[in-house]
C-alpha cells in the first residue's frame, strides 16, 4: 500500500535524514526533507519530554507546509544525572553547541562516577495539517564509555557503548545501528502497522481539505 502524497521529514540534522531515510526505504511513502522547500519558520523546542517536542515540530510542520509530516525527538538520558541532558540533549553544552562540545560537557559531567548506565529515547510524531497524531517510542540502553569511541553517527553516539555488541553507536555500520536503535526502534513499531497508518492518514487527509 502506497500513500498518494509525499510526507515531509520535519529535521535539518543531516544524520537524523540519512537515518530515517534508509529507515523508510521500500515503505511505500515517498520521505521529503525540509531542504525540498522554500524556508519555514523555526519551531521553538520548548515542551518537557520528548513527546511534546516531538508533537509540536510534526503538527507545525504540517500546517505550514499542507502535507502530512513525521518528527521526532531523541536524545540521551543518563541514570546518574537524573535523566540529564534529556530534552536538552542537542544543546547541553549552550544554545550553539555542537556534538564535541556536548560530548565534552557529559564526560566531565560523569568523570567521577561508577554507575555509568544511560538510555537513548526516541519519540516520533506523524502528524496532519489538522487534527490528531500519531505517536511511537523506541529505548536502547547501554553505558556511557570513559573516552569516544568510533567515527560515525552523529551526536553523543561516540560516547553510547552499546554491552550486546561491545561496540559503541560510532563503531557500528548503518544497518547494524539501525537494527537496536532507540530511533530503528520506534520507527520499526512505526512501519509493523504501516498499511493502517496509510489508511489513516488518506481518512485524516480526505475529511480535512487545505
Amino acid at each position: 500500500m502506497t500513500l498518494d502524497q509525499p510526507m515531509v521529514l520535519a529535521t535539518k540534522n543531516s544524520g537524523k535524514i540519512s537515518e530515517f531515510q534508509e529507515l523508510f526505504r521500500d515503505s511505500g511513502i515517498e520521505l521529503k526533507t525540509l531542504g525540498d522547500f522554500g524556508p519555514i519558520p523555526p519551531v521553538i523546542e520548548d515542551g518537557h519530554t520528548f513527546e511534546e517536542n516531538a508533537l509540536k515540530k510534526a503538527q507545525f510542520t504540517a500546517r505550514v507546509l499542507g502535507i502530512p509530516a513525521i518528527a521526532d525527538d531523541s536524545g540521551l538520558t543518563v541514570k546518574a544525572l537524573q535523566g540529564a541532558p534529556g530534552v536538552y540533549s542537542a544543546r547541553y553544552a549552550g544554545e550553539n553547541a555542537d556534538d564535541k562540545s556536548n560530548n565534552r560537557k557529559l564526560l566531565g559531567e560523569m568523570e567521577d562516577i561508577k554507575d555509568r548506565t544511560a538510555a537513548f529515547v526516541c519519540v516520533l510524531a506523524l502528524a496532519v495539517p489538522r487534527g490528531p497524531a500519531l505517536i511511537y517510542e523506541g529505548t536502547c540502553e547501554g553505558v556511557i564509555a570513559r573516552s569516544p569511541e568510533g567515527r560515525g553517527g552523529f551526536g553523543y553516539d561516540p560516547l553510547f557503548y552499546y554491552p550486546p555488541l561491545q561496540k559503541t553507536f560510532a563503531q557500528l555500520g548503518s544497518k547494524e545501528k539501525n537494527g537496536i536503535s532507540h530511533r530503528g526502534k520506534a520507527i520499526e513499531e512505526l512501519r509493523g502497522e504501516l498499511d493502517r497508518v496509510i489508511i489513516w492518514l488518506k481518512q485524516r487527509l480526505s475529511e480535512e481539505p487545505f
